[in-house]
């Protein structure tokens, strides 16, 4: 017994000198903006978001920040081959009894039952606060073992507009408020008279900002994101109860027809038949595919978003998207409006009216176009505004398009 608790220990050291290892190369100049927003002193944080958007790198950076020795607090992957022989229960325990304090476990949709484990976790470990990260598609409200009540979880999205000029080291600006945005008192002008212009920018950051990798490494970024979805259909997707990896293939091809015709309204009848899909299933294609964080749903003012609901429009779920799955040709207005989802669907419910691109929040009407977009469709709606590309500075019921990537 005493060799095969030596045989363990040395396996869980290999562990913890990965962990290692990757704190000792997280880099803190830059942090999301979540970073700020997480209540750290929870025992029990859940972190999900779509593949690529930096949830790893953000839970590292707390990790170093700790500034404590690799027995007090360490990242364990559970798509890793320990794991393939090794409970979670057993891993942690033999963390906890040699000093561990703060475990952040990663992919953790990939290890069978991970639900119930981490409750138990909770329960027995009352000492030690466990950070985990996993796909957007997990639902903790529907895992077994009911951790809704116990976890706080956050939602990570893609980089805004604002993340992206800090990340590039461009300007630091704050975040803005919808509300204040939209107020006519109040000025967004302040950071253009240190001599910033952002539409120097902006055009580089649909095609390439949303996703950090891209930021980084721009030649190389739609071959990533080409490689990212795959990932997502093949194994995250695999984790889901309803979902039949025999149908990855067919969902290529919706992900094919969706990213050729966005924003769209779709015709079910048609994309079966173009995908060969049962039209009593393309909602929930759909639904998963929105889930996973690849498109996103509008539906019409005052319906529900159930998932046997016909969308009013599909859009995919950033412009990094959009340019990758295009080959680089996209239409611009279709651009603009995803930029405008992708940005306020962050914080704020967005459903589409009879008169207008958007509705916010079920109050503040938008259109959305260039820089010669006329307020005809939404001048006789109160609290409407037009929000154009290629202008700067906005005025009364106009707002500029950039504008919209400060929200967060």
């Amino acid at each position: 017994k005493l060799v095969n608790l030596h045989i363990q220990m040395c396996k869980m050291d290999i562990l913890l000198e990965q962990s290692a290892r990757l704190l000792s190369f997280t880099d803190q100049r830059f942090r999301r903006f979540l970073f700020q927003k997480i209540n750290w002193n929870q025992r029990l944080i859940g972190i999900k978001g779509a593949r690529g958007v930096g949830k790893t790198t953000l839970v590292l950076q707390y990790l170093k920040e700790k500034d404590a020795s690799v027995s007090k607090v360490a990242y364990f992957s559970l798509d890793d081959l320990y794991f393939a022989s090794h409970t979670l229960r057993e891993t942690a325990d033999k963390f906890f009894k040699h000093g561990g304090r703060v475990l952040a476990l990663d992919e953790v949709h990939k290890y069978p039952g991970w639900s119930a484990e981490l409750k138990n976790l909770y329960d027995f470990f009352p000492d030690m606060q466990i950070i985990f990260i996993g796909s957007s598609i997990i639902d903790i409200a529907r895992e077994e073992g009911d951790l809704s009540r116990r976890a706080l979880l956050y939602d990570l999205p893609g980089l805004s507009f604002r993340e992206y000029l800090s990340m590039k080291g461009i300007i630091q600006l704050t975040e803005i408020k919808l509300e204040s945005l939209l107020n006519d008192s109040f000025s967004y002008t302040d950071c253009l008279k240190k001599g910033f212009r952002p539409l120097e920018f902006f055009g580089e950051y649909l095609k390439h900002g949303y996703y950090p990798f891209g930021v980084a490494d721009s030649v190389s970024n739609y071959q990533r994101l080409n490689q990212v979805i795959r990932t997502i259909v093949e194994m995250d997707m695999a984790s889901l109860a309803t979902f039949d990896i025999r149908n990855a293939r067919k969902i290529f091809q919706l992900i094919e027809v969706v990213a050729s015709q966005v924003p769209f309204k779709p015709n079910i009848k048609e994309l079966a038949a173009k995908t060969q899909i049962h039209r009593n299933s393309i909602n929930a294609y759909l639904h998963y595919l929105e889930k996973a964080k690849i498109i996103s749903l509008l539906y019409p003012v005052g319906n529900s978003m159930a998932v046997l609901q016909k969308p009013e429009k599909i859009f995919l779920q950033n412009t990094s998207l959009m340019y990758a799955l295009s080959g680089g040709n996209v239409e611009l207005g279709n651009v603009r409006e995803t930029f405008f989802h992708s940005m306020l669907s962050v914080d704020h419910k967005l459903n589409s009216p009879q008169y207008g691109d958007f509705v916010v929040d079920d109050k503040f009407t938008f259109e959305v176009g260039g820089k010669t977009k006329k307020k005809r469709q939404v001048g006789n709606i109160q609290d409407a505004w037009v929000v154009k590309d290629d202008i700067e500075i906005g005025s009364s019921g106009v707002v500029p398009l950039w504008v919209m990537g400060m929200l967060y």
